[in-house]
């Protein structure tokens, strides 16, 4: 089997080396801090979730919804908010293809350590925009990854566009 490095991805996990980082969920400090929404990254807030955009996105635009509520499995979810969730996941994807006109979405979440969630505690959706041809060896080759807009510019378009849903 062959590999393809991410190097990129060392940024992420160079975040949680603080011991102190390691016991807080970010999705639950922005879930619980509206008034830091630019800070944190949010675009949208839906009742019982919300969307956030990922710090360490793989393409631009990448974005997650998560509940509000620490709930780290899809089946201790009440109806309410798992049908919130999926609306918005929904609304997501339609404002994803508004802003970025994307040729595809990839959508899914990854439910344990084992699957390569993360944060294995707090639930949340990947959204993640692509377009034909958007992989390339700059991130193996010279340790860079090339994201096409600036997330400044990307969380104020989304947040527009969340705004008229």
């Amino acid at each position: 089997m062959n590999q393809l490095w991410s190097p990129w991805r060392s940024q992420y996990i160079d975040s949680f080396s603080d011991d102190t980082k390691k016991n807080t969920c970010f999705l639950c400090d922005a879930a619980s801090t509206p008034h830091e929404d630019a800070q944190n990254l949010v675009v949208a807030r839906r009742g019982p979730c919300f969307v956030i955009m990922n710090r360490y996105p793989y393409n631009a635009g990448h974005i997650l919804v998560a509940p509000v509520q620490h709930i780290g499995n899809i089946t201790e979810l009440d109806e309410d908010i798992l049908f919130c969730i999926m609306q918005t996941v929904r609304e997501s994807s339609q404002v994803l293809t508004d802003v970025f006109s994307p040729d595809g979405i990839n959508i899914g979440a990854n439910l344990g350590r084992a699957a390569g969630a993360g944060v294995p505690d707090h639930l949340h959706f990947h959204l993640v925009p692509r377009w034909n041809g958007d992989t390339n060896f700059m991130a193996t080759l010279a340790d860079v990854k090339v994201i096409s807009s600036a997330m400044e510019d990307g969380r104020e378009k989304l947040i527009r566009a969340f705004a008229r849903q």
